[in-house]
């Protein structure tokens, strides 16, 4: 009931999309949900589900979340040793692919599959738990991830410690998708929460 309330809230307010994050207590040391979920979040919402897989051997588990549901799967570059396979995978599941990059990693873990994405998430904060704010030099990571990219039709995301004070520089920055966790579910209005964040992410 919670689970639909929340869904509710953040559609109320206009959101894109969902982004869940699915994480092993092995690749990050918090553990949270699995493909069962992903399946009840798919039932409650025509939103796309960004599945964000913080977990080792991710290629073990694409099959099941793409099945749940997942629109978008997104894995770490760090946690992939054979990146342009699982990508392969991800696609040839009939879902778009997303890599993410941790905050010491640099963009150039992108080089060698930049024709393979569909997203580049760029974590502005040490992955494994909410709350934690933002790392300035994320800012510098998304242009430079814009640079690589060119012209290719890439969403660049970014996750972690995103609050509206820091969207419209964001979307300056280059990114096109801001995550946004605590300050959306942490906010007495959800739905007013996300209808802030889009407003001060406008780039006239």
């Amino acid at each position: 009931a919670a689970l639909a309330t929340d869904i509710g809230r953040v559609e109320a307010g206009g959101a894109d999309q969902l982004h869940v994050d699915v994480m092993d207590g092995r690749f990050v040391p918090n553990i949270t949900i699995g493909p069962v979920v992903v399946g009840a979040i798919r039932k409650r919402t025509r939103l796309p589900l960004d599945v964000h897989l913080m977990i080792v051997e991710p290629e073990r588990y694409i099959p099941e979340f793409v099945a749940a549901g997942a629109d978008l799967v997104t894995v770490h570059a760090e946690a992939c040793p054979h990146l342009a396979r699982t990508l392969a995978q991800i696609r040839e599941l009939g879902a778009k692919a997303g890599v993410a990059l941790n905050p010491s990693t640099p963009p150039s873990a992108l080089e060698f599959v930049l024709d393979d994405l569909d997203l580049v998430l760029v974590m502005s904060v040490n992955p494994g738990f909410g709350g934690q704010s933002f790392i300035p030099s994320a800012h510098r990571k998304i242009r430079e991830v814009k640079a690589l990219l060119g012209t290719r039709p890439v969403d660049v995301s970014v996750d972690g410690g995103v609050k509206a004070d820091l969207a419209r520089s964001l979307a300056e920055d280059g990114a096109s998708t801001l995550v946004a966790g605590s300050a959306i579910f942490g906010a007495a209005d959800p739905a007013a929460a996300v209808r802030a964040l889009r407003a001060a992410a406008t780039v006239v």
